[in-house]
């Protein structure tokens, strides 16, 4: 999986998981600089997985709330 941001890119190693097989899963530290790359580009962001299409992440003040709160 690839998670794409205004200022960062990675390669991450997802696994698939759920009752069919139907979610892709990956982990992360909570204080990460992804996650700080994520929220400093207010949200917006892309994921790219294998064999699926791109996911493009509007900007979502929520999702730096859900990092913040990770943190504490």
């Amino acid at each position: 999986m690839i998670i794409r941001t205004e200022t960062a890119n990675r390669v991450i190693t997802s696994r698939v998981t759920g009752p069919r097989m139907t979610h892709i899963s990956v982990t992360l530290e909570a204080r990460d600089p992804l996650l700080d790359a994520m929220a400093f580009s207010n949200g917006r962001f892309a994921i790219n997985a294998a064999s699926e299409r791109a996911l493009v992440v509007p900007a979502w003040p929520e999702i730096t709330r859900v990092i913040e709160d990770c943190r504490r």
